[in-house]
């Protein structure tokens, strides 16, 4: 009989791509992921990955064995649903994925809020960009994503998979001081032709947001500096090297040298969970949709300045 672990294992292996990438979602080792698909291997007699370059290819066996796998989860998820909704209580475990800021601004109290009232439940957190952690809820690989779309960029959510509004996040133009728009209460679109920005990297909802905001305006924007994390964007506009556009969630305090101008019409973006339509009666889903919503307030979308 298959283990239904080693199964789960090789699953994360086909929805992650790497071993370390699939070990990181389910909580354990890389070592321990490649062992339990070496004794997969050892049971079913058959070569399921393959050495390719760094990293590792799934065989035509184990694709099978991996769509099977997730087949056999998503019984299992109901089985465990209708347990939890008989009971009535949250409980059992809940892996939630969040795009960076909300991982660091918001999730921390909603986690802890979550604690505090459901001790059977076993939420657990993970870091992913919001373009792939809608195919993770949609494949089964965590339970629950918060996701965020722009308003020039809805992010689409494939059948299957439904979806709850949390709230709107605003973002501000940052500029260093002394910058011809630091003394402003606001600036257009329009005005910002000829800026040097600072953005993330190409392929993050982010950075492909801000190419598409400022050539609806009418400017080719000159990226001059990219980084993965807001405080080293911050850093670098505080540094005079640029200007740019990051939300306020998760932002933090502004560090001296940095001026906040409000951009007319001010950027929104929207903050959405998502979960999987056969997990829509879980009770810990209900409960962490309203948890997120509950903890969205003022004080999340805008830190102290």
């Amino acid at each position: 009989m298959l283990d239904l672990q080693r199964l789960r294992a090789l699953h994360a292996v086909s929805v992650h791509g790497t071993v370390g990438a699939a070990a990181a979602a389910l909580g354990y080792t890389p070592s321990a992921v490649s062992q339990q698909i070496a004794k997969l291997e050892r049971e079913t007699r058959t070569t399921l990955l393959e050495r390719e370059g760094r990293g590792v290819r799934l065989t035509d066996e184990a694709q099978q064995l991996a769509a099977a796998a997730q087949e056999l989860m998503t019984i299992v998820e109901r089985a465990e649903t209708d347990l939890e909704k008989r009971r009535g209580v949250p409980a059992g475990r809940l892996t939630v994925a969040a795009f960076p800021t909300a991982a660091r601004g918001l999730m921390p109290g909603v986690l802890a809020d979550l604690a505090r009232r459901h001790p059977a439940l076993d939420a657990r957190l993970t870091e992913v960009d919001p373009h792939l952690s809608v195919d993770l809820v949609a494949k089964g690989a965590v339970d629950l994503a918060v996701v965020h779309d722009w308003d020039v960029a809805p992010l689409p959510a494939p059948a299957g998979v439904e979806q709850a509004v949390i709230g709107e996040d605003l973002c501000d133009l940052l500029v260093p001081e002394g910058h011809p728009f630091a003394g402003r209460k606001a600036v257009r679109r329009e005005e910002l032709g000829g800026e040097r920005w600072i953005c993330q990297p190409p392929g993050r909802v982010c950075h492909d947001w801000l190419l598409r905001t400022l050539r609806a305006a009418g400017h080719e924007p000159e990226v001059v500096h990219q980084a993965d994390e807001n405080p080293t964007l911050v850093a670098l506009v505080a540094a005079g090297l640029g200007v740019a556009l990051i939300p306020r969630l998760g932002r933090g305090p502004l560090p001296a040298g940095v001026v906040e101008v409000a951009l007319d019409p001010m950027p929104v973006r929207r903050l959405y969970a998502l979960w999987r339509t056969g997990a829509a009666r879980r009770p810990a889903i209900a409960e962490t949709v309203r948890t997120l919503q509950e903890r969205w307030s003022g004080a999340a979308a805008r830190p102290p300045r």
